[in-house]
């Protein structure tokens, strides 16, 4: 098969930054393998601001005279300006970092040329991706707390409507909504704490590392650090160029929170279905059938589910590709950033659905308490003759042949006749037809983490203080 061309080769006029060893240009099809223009450029705003400090410690490092930085920066402002209102790249442009070194010399000449002094594209490219990461993640921060405070509101409305819990997706036992909901918030919680996490571990700047062995101007990288918004330096300048745990951190972090976003999806499309019909999603958060009138379709925690899916492929990509490459950069970190951008796309984009989807739900709450059947309540008779000092293995063997006898008749524990249930053990008495109420084995539970009406107010509480932070 014949490669295809690129749009325009590689040329002794392009802003190429690395030719000068090679005798011809590079062949169309390396061209066209080796651009990550369409990828990188998203990298420009961090690319233009670190080119700005680094023109200015190689100034204090004695590179370039004071008009020399101000003129660059300077000119580097315009730069910004001009991408800023849409500058394209042309097919001369191989990356973020020869489009941006292009530019610069539109704007003030053949001076712009010595800004690449004592740094590399493989620092570069390593402190503007951690500056994505550093401000992107503080965006989706906020999103997951708003969906934080979407499960509060509807956890604080709810108030005490019963529904059940589930194991194996099999009633289990009586809970307050609240509680269920509550849930989901203490998981995205989590999710909000791995994301802090993995900001701090962007905020090591490579930047003065050059290509592996560190620059040989003596340029202030501390003072770097600190303009930039970085809380401390690399110690290795091997390892700084090829570490990207920083992705790893982000995308395991997003890859989770997706994991959680999908599971509370995963509960409302069934609980929204017409055989559960516990909730009813918002009309401006659900779509319609092109052939099915009746339809009332939860697109937005499909995609949820969907996404999640394809961002835990990313990091099992990244993971993958780290471990087969050597120390120091490799070009196989092109890549690095597909995953990466994806997976925080995938979290711009969902975030506000799902937060939107949970705020504008209705809780059909007479339904999701006709869901509470009699036989959720067997643990709470065990519970009743361990009160009573019989063994937790005693009392399962009876209360267990008591759910025998109402499954061979196709009855619930508490369509029992009393006498049958008292029969059953010697130590139940007539007390125990109360544990059938599913509002009174709630209130039994009422330990912190518990479902009971205490317990679930406290949780409020704390979830409301958690948001203040």
């Amino acid at each position: 098969m014949t490669p295809r061309r690129a749009a325009t080769p590689a040329s002794a006029t392009s802003h190429q930054l690395w030719g000068g060893r090679f005798a011809g240009g590079s062949h169309p099809a390396l061209v066209a393998v080796n651009r990550s223009i369409g990828v990188d450029i998203r990298l420009w705003p961090y690319d233009v601001e670190l080119s700005k400090a680094w023109a200015t410690a190689i100034g204090e490092a004695g590179v370039l005279t004071g008009a020399e930085v101000r003129k660059m920066r300077a000119g580097l402002d315009r730069v910004h300006r001009k991408l800023a209102a849409g500058v394209e790249p042309t097919a001369s442009d191989e990356d973020v970092h020869t489009l941006v070194d292009r530019l610069l010399h539109d704007e003030i000449g053949a001076v712009a040329s010595r800004l690449h002094t004592g740094r590399s594209r493989n620092d570069q490219v390593a402190t503007g991706s951690r500056m994505l990461v550093m401000r992107e993640l503080a965006d989706i921060l906020g999103a997951a707390k708003a969906v934080q405070k979407s499960l509060y509101d509807r956890a604080r409305t709810v108030g005490d409507a019963l529904m059940p819990a589930y194991t194996h997706l099999q009633r289990a036992q009586p809970v307050l909504a609240a509680h269920w909901l509550l849930a989901h918030f203490w998981a995205i919680e989590r999710d909000r704490r791995r994301l802090t996490d993995a900001r701090r571990s962007a905020g090591v700047l490579p930047l003065g590392s050059g290509a592996i062995a560190g620059s040989a101007f003596r340029v202030n990288r501390k003072r770097l650090a600190r303009t930039l918004g970085f809380h401390s330096i690399s110690p290795n300048s091997i390892d700084a160029v090829g570490d990207r745990d920083f992705m790893l951190d982000a995308v395991y972090a997003l890859s989770t929170l997706g994991t959680h976003l999908s599971r509370l999806a995963e509960d409302l499309i069934l609980f929204g279905s017409a055989e559960f019909g516990f909730v009813r999603f918002g009309d401006a958060f659900s779509t319609g059938s092109s052939m099915m009138p009746q339809k009332r379709n939860p697109d937005a925690l499909e995609l949820a589910r969907g996404s999640a899916a394809r961002v835990t492929g990313h990091l099992v990509s990244l993971l993958t590709m780290l471990k087969g490459t050597p120390s120091g950069y490799n070009k196989d970190f092109q890549d690095d950033k597909r995953a990466l951008f994806d997976a925080l796309d995938a979290m711009h984009l969902l975030l506000p659905a799902v937060a939107g989807t949970v705020h504008t739900l209705r809780f059909n709450t007479s339904r999701m308490r006709d869901a509470v059947t009699g036989s959720m309540m067997a643990t709470d008779l065990a519970d009743h003759l361990v009160r009573k000092r019989a063994t937790f293995r005693e009392a399962h063997a009876a209360v267990g042949s008591l759910v025998r006898s109402a499954e061979e008749r196709n009855l619930e524990l508490n369509e029992l006749e009393p006498s049958e249930i008292l029969d059953a053990h010697r130590l139940f008495d007539k007390s125990v037809m109360r544990d059938l109420d599913p509002a009174i084995t709630i209130s039994h539970r009422e330990l912190d983490g518990g479902t009971g009406p205490g317990a679930v107010a406290r949780q409020l509480a704390a979830a409301r203080r958690t948001l203040r932070t």
